[in-house]
């Protein structure tokens, strides 16, 4: 089977049996049956948590699975941003709260996976403090190690120095308005310097420029005999003979580490016990606070500092310490390390042998300088604190463990990471697919070509997008590589002539052009998939670039694959090539997630984390082969539909899929739209909001419009989250906006039409028509969310349900997605449906009915997740191991249905669902019941004969037909057309 990438790259998706040794390693863990994913913050909290737990096992979650909750910035949202490894984020709660929690999971038999976070911290602010200490004493700090700086940059301004973009202007005009702070913390006996809510601290061996022992003033202040003034005196001569902050022997940096905190502490001593010291150092920091400019005292003390404070823009050239993608504020952990490892999971490790923890979800494992080692020796240490054994290199892990890593649909995960798989992106977006019709592809391209009045090939629009965020965003990490480069190049006769710019300009073509997040190179084996990807970025690249000299490309690929003679050992060319590989990650990340996918807006459901906006549609034997090859390589991945990375939630992206299976309607529709919503010119004559951006929002209403009649209060409401959705979308797409370089009078204009058009008395016409088009296309929406949600539950790998989406959830990316659903309404509305499930007399049919006569509440949903994944749980086993077997259809349903089996020894499960069936209901008065009959599922010879449907508990009985054994539908599937059948008949709970 051939799949290709909208890069035009193909790749042969080949069936590499793994070996049965690899198979059964991967049993060890406990697996868990489901996970439901929380989002912890001050706002829900470990309190909260504990109280949700028995409602999450009724539902039918095996486990809860919680963002990271080690603490964090103050205020964050995510957790993403920790500042202490050590300890719990005191906003959701204590280490008494956390018990708590955990004790009430296992008290409903249920298990927690945790987030953890290994790749940066947050820092900035003064709460970090490793981060601190690194710039209070340079490469001399104890925890210098653990952060990937380059001390010695291209720049040489920035020798032995750490470039700290934070300063909101200029760093001549914020020293000049004073805006920098020098303070003394009189009980510690130290100063630091302070903008806003950061904190820099000053290197203990520049206080004397502070102290100034020798001043007038100080001499007035004592006697001539009193032995407090030449205390002082060799106090100040003591700070400036500590060990620089360059230094980095063991036995100097112990030497300085010590004796510093002895001199503050003489200091903090000497000014407690003698005012006229503490006004003196008083007066003295007021008088470098007044001195402003190039040519003052605050500009000679920052100059002797370990960092150099700039400007924030600086950051995109210049910056020398590796970041989580462009963000300032989280800096890279160089995890590889083994005492950065062990300080940063000794927690988490000590949880998991407490027996709080039964698994563990890797954030950013493309962001890891060797991913494949760091599960190695993650299972390593696991397995001595759980087994107290010594566990093999390829060991699997002895709890569940998945990792964050978007893989491309012509890419595998490699069967070398001891992991038990990914979390979800890539079953997202082909089960997604399943409910796009291919075949519209051409006619959605015209009519967005036609209203966007722009044609664009979106391989290009990657490239391209790719360069500008190197250009932009990641310039300075580009050129601590070429800096590295250009030293292995110039160690090299035959390649010393290759300029530093030269060297940079390949590399960036050859980044713009690779066709994977990255390779996973870490030693001389190379594997064939890697070298793969690599010929092709540097072909690519060389085709592409317009250099003189093309054999740098030829140098690059040879340096890549370990292939290049040089006097440069063989370890610093590995290492360039592995820091490469760290670089590609997020310049694909937010070249094609964060700026492609929002310049591309033909159909936004497919524009998503790992997805593939250039390719429409998935055929149902591409999703059959995805499963059958995820059962064999990786039968307990996760598998996802919507996550708080999600740019639009899973039941937001089925009722945007309709508009594939009614292109010519939507065509149709759409122009109207665009005239009945006419936009003002700007001031310069330009059009206020831009044709793309404008058929953007419309996509956007069509996936997130509320299923019940709004007031003005939740109109209002509805409006403030598109607007605040429209902003973000435009600044990501970094075409007329951006989050570095806003317009103010783009940005405008876009709020200004957004308002507009959600206004009931501005434009009461176009909210009429949009909102009788919309509920035209529900019901085969509300109805594609419900198939995948139980492909989803059924399919090869273990589901994971996001915080809310048992209900219906709407919700757009970041931080849209991240509100709290409203868990009360959850809970009632599941006593509910339980009380109405408990009576003796209750007629399924009629449940039926009434669930989908009131569709907008949601309740349909949540009777669709409770009663598979119950189902679920009594069958655990054959989900997790049991067969995939692909069902034909035939009849005249047959192209609009989806159909496999779940088998075991003791069990032969039929799943059934519908799919591109707007046309069955656009329109119709009734549920088109006659349309699914003599449509038949072909089974296996040796399947049973008798099954009964899960949700509408009528039977099904097979016929045979020239040998062979045929299924025909439950009665109940023409109002209700979904099925779960099982067999021995089973009556649901």
């Amino acid at each position: 089977m051939m799949i290709e990438s909208t890069a035009g790259y193909p790749l042969p998706r080949e069936s590499e049996e793994q070996p049965s040794e690899t198979a059964l390693r991967r049993q060890k863990a406990a697996i868990p049956v489901s996970t439901y994913r929380l989002q912890l913050n001050k706002g829900f909290t470990f309190a909260k948590a504990t109280r949700l737990v028995p409602y999450l096992r009724r539902l039918g979650i095996s486990h809860c699975y919680v963002s990271p909750y080690l603490k964090a910035r103050p205020g964050s949202t995510h957790g993403y941003d920790i500042v202490d490894h050590g300890a719990i984020n005191p906003e959701i709660g204590s280490a008494e709260a956390f018990d708590r929690f955990v004790a009430e999971l296992q008290r409903h038999g249920m298990g927690l996976i945790a987030d953890i976070v290994p790749n940066h911290m947050g820092v900035m602010g003064s709460d970090n403090l490793w981060w601190q200490d690194v710039l209070e004493n340079g490469q001399a700090s104890g925890y210098a190690d653990f952060f990937d700086i380059e001390w010695h940059p291209v720049n040489q301004a920035l020798q032995n120095k750490l470039l700290i973009p934070v300063l909101g202007g200029l760093y001549g005009e914020i020293l000049e308005q004073r805006q920098l702070t020098l303070e003394f913390d009189a009980t510690l006996g130290e100063f630091g310097i302070y903008y806003f809510q950061h904190r820099f601290p000053v290197d203990p061996q520049t206080y004397p420029l502070i102290l100034n022992s020798q001043h007038a003033q100080l001499t007035k202040a004592f006697a001539p005999d009193d032995p407090v003034f030449p205390e002082y005196q060799t106090l100040d001569n003591s700070f400036s003979k500590l060990p620089p902050s360059t230094e980095t022997t063991e036995e100097k940096k112990e030497e300085r580490r010590r004796d510093k905190e002895v001199f503050k502490k003489h200091l903090a001593r000497l000014c407690a016990d003698n005012p006229p010291i503490l006004r003196f150092i008083a007066d003295r920091v007021a008088e470098i606070n007044r001195s402003g400019g190039e040519n003052g005292e605050m500009h000679a003390l920052l100059e002797k500092q370990v960092y150099r404070l700039a400007y924030w823009r600086v950051a995109g050239d210049e910056i020398n310490y590796r970041r989580f993608f462009d963000i300032n504020d989280l800096a890279g952990l160089r995890i590889e390390d083994e005492k950065v490892f062990d300080t940063t999971h000794q927690l988490i490790l000590s949880q998991l042998g407490q027996g709080k923890i039964q698994g563990l979800r890797i954030d950013h494992a493309d962001g890891l300088y060797d991913p494949v080692a760091y599960y190695e020796r993650l299972n390593k240490k696991m397995a001595a604190i759980l087994s107290n054994i010594e566990a093999e290199p390829k060991d699997m892990p002895p709890v569940y463990v998945v990792a964050e890593k978007i893989v491309a649909n012509y890419e595998y995960l490699s069967s070398d990471w001891p992991i038990h798989g990914t979390t979800g992106y890539e079953f997202a977006n082909i089960v997604n697919g399943v409910f796009i019709d291919g075949n519209a592809e051409a006619q959605l391209t015209r009519c967005y070509g036609r209203f966007a009045r722009k044609r664009q090939d979106f391989g290009e629009l990657v490239y391209q997008s790719k360069k500008r965020v190197m250009t932009t965003l990641m310039g300075g990490e580009l050129s601590v590589l070429a800096n590295q480069l250009g030293k292995i190049a110039n160690a090299n006769p035959k390649t010393r002539d290759y300029t530093l710019n030269a060297l940079r300009e390949a590399l960036s073509e050859v980044v713009a052009c690779f066709p994977v997040y990255r390779t996973y190179i870490n030693g001389n084996s190379i594997g064939k998939k890697d070298s793969q990807y690599i010929n092709w970025a540097v072909e690519q690249a060389r085709q592409r670039s317009r250099a003189a000299d093309k054999t740098v490309f030829e140098f690059i690929r040879n340096i890549l694959l370990l292939e290049q003679h040089s006097p440069v050992s063989e370890r610093e060319r590995l290492k360039f090539a592995m820091k490469l590989q760290q670089y590609t990650a997020p310049v694909m990340a937010k070249g094609y997630e964060d700026t492609a996918c929002y310049r591309y807006n033909r159909l936004i459901s497919v524009n998503e984390v790992g997805g593939d906006p250039g390719h429409l549609g998935y055929s149902v034997n591409a999703f059959h082969y995805f499963n059958q090859e995820r059962l064999k390589k990786w039968p307990h991945s996760m598998l996802s539909l919507s996550t708080h990375d999600s740019k639009h939630s899973a039941d937001a992206r089925a009722r945007i899929n309709v508009l594939s299976e009614i292109p010519q309607q939507w065509q149709e529709v759409v122009l109207r739209w665009r005239k009945l919503t006419k936009r003002p010119k700007s001031k310069a004559g330009r059009t206020a909001i831009v044709w793309d951006d404008e058929y953007l929002f419309y996509q956007v209403l069509i996936g997130t419009w509320p299923l019940t009649p709004m007031d003005e209060t939740t109109l209002k409401d509805y409006r403030e989250r598109i607007r605040a959705y429209m902003i973000k979308a435009v600044r990501e797409a970094k075409l007329y906006t951006s989050w570095i370089d806003p317009n103010e009078e783009y940005e405008q204009a876009v709020d200004a039409f957004v308002c507009r058009c959600l206004d009931t008395n501005t434009n009461p016409m176009f909210l009429r028509e949009f909102t009788e088009f919309e509920k035209r296309i529900r019901t085969p929406g509300l109805l594609n969310a419900l198939a995948q949600t139980v492909l989803q539950l059924t399919s090869p790998g273990m589901p994971d349900i996001y915080q809310g989406c048992e209900l219906w959830q709407f919700t757009l990316v970041d931080p849209d997605n991240r509100r709290p659903p409203d868990f009360d309404r959850r809970h009632q509305a599941m006593e509910r449906l339980e009380a109405m499930l408990a009576k003796p007399d209750q007629n399924r049919l009629q449940l039926l009915r009434s669930l989908l006569a009131s569709m907008e509440d949601g309740r349909i949903k949540l009777f669709v997740v409770m009663q598979t994944l119950r189902f679920r749980l009594r069958h655990a086993a054959l989900f997790q191991t049991g067969d995939y077997l692909k069902i034909n259809i035939q009849g005249s349903g047959a192209e609009h249905l989806l159909a496999f089996a779940r088998k075991d020894r003791n069990h032969f499960v039929i799943i059934v669902v519908p799919r591109l069936i707007a046309a069955l209901y656009i329109d119709k008065a009734e549920p088109p019941g006659g349309f699914w009959n003599g449509t038949r599922l072909e089974l296996p010879p040796a399947a049973p004969e008798e099954y009964r449907d899960l949700f509408g508990q009528c039977r099904a009985s097979t016929v045979r037909a020239e040998d062979q054994l045929q299924l025909c539908l439950p009665s109940s599937f023409g109002l209700f057309p979904f099925a779960i059948m099982s067999t021995p008949p089973e009556s649901a709970p």
